[in-house]
């Protein structure tokens, strides 16, 4: 038994959401984006202040959350001349995911303004 889902499928179900449920899914993915985008975008910054320890106070606010992602980008995606792009990869695809999603024409705002027709 074979269970692979396509893309089709996957957006076959995204086309059934209710505009309700769509709007609840665009309330709490759009904080959490903007939150994971701004500390990606503080971990590109602390990564040029490799002196900086990660596990103290105030840092680990935006270590600790990141780490888990990071960590095995890194191993995918090594640093490149010594510069860790890993925050960029992610800041890039987070940006996209909330574009496709959020944003004016994305996915969840379309649903919102579905109109079922009869």
């Amino acid at each position: 038994m074979h269970h692979s889902t396509t893309a089709v499928q996957v957006l076959g179900d995204i086309a059934d959401i209710d505009a309700n449920t769509a709007k609840l899914l665009a309330t709490v993915l759009q904080p959490f984006l903007s939150i994971s985008i701004l500390l990606m975008i503080i971990r590109i910054v602390l990564s040029w202040y490799p002196q900086i320890p990660g596990n103290k106070m105030p840092w680990a606010v935006a270590y600790k959350p990141t780490e888990p992602i990071l960590g095995p980008t890194r191993n995918i995606i090594k640093p490149v001349g010594g510069v860790d792009i890993s925050p960029i990869i992610w800041v890039a695809l987070l940006s996209f995911i909330n574009e496709i999603l959020l944003g004016p024409q994305g996915i969840l705002n379309l649903l919102q303004r579905k109109i079922d027709l009869p």
